[in-house]
């Protein structure tokens, strides 16, 4: 009598639907460990921020007063070192705080073995940007600081480059004015030669962000400071609320990344906040003056 075999293959119908089936569940898994990893680098995005806030706070309570935007001789640019050189002792940095001339220029040959120094608290994780790029050169054409095509904001590190140099995603908030009109005047809490007391902030510290996030999109931002032979030169470590956050129409002086729905802020009590993009225009300048007697929540 003959025996009936046993089935041991998939037929090709059902083949494809299992494919099918598995495809249906790598569409629906991928968006979610995408989410949970972008989660991941933004808390890590938060806490770099926290970092730099505290690191902040500890010198101005050693000082008395924030650091300089950044330290300018009688107005020449030089040395030029910024605000984030001068907090690094507070970062467990001070390895390379130590090696740093800063009686030098940052472009002196005593330094230039330290313009590639990489400090991991300055990345954000989400962005793509290599960690050392080519700065862009001012080639003195007058768009350097400030484009100002609202349609199609250019990339600053485009055409010459200078040289290779460390990034930073963070900088220190200018205030609402064009940095390149009054740089030893900004109505922020950092610009050249600035002696900004947590007295001076007289919109109170939880209505005043002293830091913000900047993303890659539009050029490298540094964490070394004044450099006279690259484009928007004070505008790599500071930032202005002319255009809201991740705005279409923003320029490299913004604030920006590459999170979903807006950007990090520091707060003047060293609190991290997501700003969204969709922000009043009003409201946020508000944020970005020390004393400018606005009241953010009444300006919705």
């Amino acid at each position: 009598m003959q025996t009936m075999r046993s089935r041991n293959a998939f037929t090709l119908v059902e083949l494809l639907v299992v494919i099918a089936i598995i495809g249906i569940l790598v569409g629906l898994l991928l968006p979610a460990v995408q989410a949970a990893r972008e989660a991941a680098r933004r808390a890590q995005c938060m806490n770099n921020m926290r970092q730099i806030g505290l690191a902040t706070l500890n010198y101005e309570s050693a000082t008395q007063r924030f650091p300089s935007g950044w330290i300018d001789w009688r107005q020449t640019t030089k040395p030029g070192w910024s605000y984030a050189q001068a907090i690094l002792p507070y970062m467990e940095q001070s390895n390379v705080f130590n090696q740093l001339d800063t009686m030098s220029p940052i472009t002196a040959s005593s330094n230039t073995p330290f313009l590639e120094t990489v400090i991991p608290s300055f990345i954000c994780p989400s962005d793509p940007m290599a960690s050392v790029f080519e700065i862009g050169e001012n080639e003195g054409d007058g768009h350097d600081d400030h484009d100002h095509d609202e349609e199609h904001p250019h990339n600053v590190d485009e055409g010459h480059k200078l040289f290779r140099i460390a990034r930073s995603n963070y900088v220190g908030v200018f205030g609402t004015l064009e940095i390149e009109d009054a740089p030893y005047r900004g109505d922020g809490t950092f610009f050249g030669n600035s002696f900004v007391r947590m007295r001076d902030l007289y919109d109170g510290t939880s209505n005043t962000i002293i830091f913000g996030e900047r993303s890659s999109k539009l050029g490298g931002s540094i964490w070394h400071g004044y450099i006279d032979e690259a484009s928007a030169a004070p505008a790599r470590f500071l930032g202005t609320t002319d255009h809201t956050p991740n705005s279409p129409s923003g320029h490299f002086d913004d604030f920006s990344s590459y999170h979903t729905g807006g950007t990090h802020f520091i707060m003047g009590d060293c609190s991290t906040r997501l700003i969204s993009n969709s922000i009043n225009l009003q409201t946020y300048q508000a944020l970005a003056t020390r004393i400018g007697g606005e009241v953010p929540g009444d300006l919705d």
